[in-house]
């Protein structure tokens, strides 16, 4: 195994997965460690220390959410979920625990291969906050609280500013309309989610160069919002 690739724990019991990703990951620089149930995902993780982790959540011996927990005990590495069409239950579960983001089975070569990037990406910046984060033409100033698209200063309401900073804080992963509105709002809201809907629709036409078409500000249905990291 190539000591300078980046190394994937794939978790998921299915062979056929298995085989498709074990073939479809090194052609793209990634080297791949394996495991077939939750316990020996534990188990492999702790001995190889993955760069990042592909877990599906319909593990034989334990559901993939007690491995989210496990990981995250000690580690911050990037986790994107494999999840069944429709479960958006457990999506959202697995987001708030603490995986990076998900891919819904059957799912596309192309789109797991830019989530693993992302999350990768995300995974780099969450060991040291830069003091300027950017993503295309949006710059935020974290430390003066100041907000530019391209050269021209944005202003943004209290509730605005802290709802994309914490969109910027998690930049690239999906954050749930729960973490979202108990960052915002506070506990006592975190089931309003009108209120999120009409702040990020603010937010947008403020900050997207086109505001018609979200291209930062993502929308996971029935699940929360991603903010896109662009070069």
């Amino acid at each position: 195994m190539a000591a300078n690739l980046p190394k994937i724990l794939i978790v998921d019991d299915e062979p056929q997965i298995l085989r498709f990703l074990r073939a479809s990951l090194p052609p793209h620089g990634y080297a791949c460690v394996e495991a077939a149930t939750g316990s020996a995902a534990i188990r492999a993780f702790a001995a190889e220390r993955p760069d990042a982790v592909i877990l599906d959540l319909g593990l034989p011996d334990q559901d993939g959410f007690a491995v989210i927990e496990a990981i995250r005990a000690g580690a911050l590495t990037p986790i994107i979920v494999l999840s069944a069409r429709g479960d958006v239950e457990g999506k959202v579960k697995a987001l708030e625990l603490g995986a990076d983001d998900y891919v819904t089975k059957p799912f596309d070569m192309a789109e797991l291969l830019a989530r693993l990037k992302a999350a990768l990406r995300h995974g780099l910046q969450a060991v040291g906050e830069s003091p300027i984060f950017r993503t295309g033409a949006l710059a935020v100033d974290l430390v003066n609280r100041r907000v530019l698209v391209g050269e021209n200063e944005i202003h943004l309401s209290p509730k605005e500013y802290n709802l994309l900073r914490f969109l910027v804080a998690h930049a690239g992963k999906v954050v749930t309309h729960h973490q979202l509105l108990k960052e915002v709002w506070g506990p006592a809201h975190v089931e309003d989610v009108q209120y999120l809907r009409v702040l990020m629709r603010q937010l947008r036409q403020k900050i997207e160069p086109d505001n018609a078409v979200a291209r930062l500000l993502i929308t996971e249905p029935s699940v929360g919002y991603r903010l896109l990291m662009q070069s």
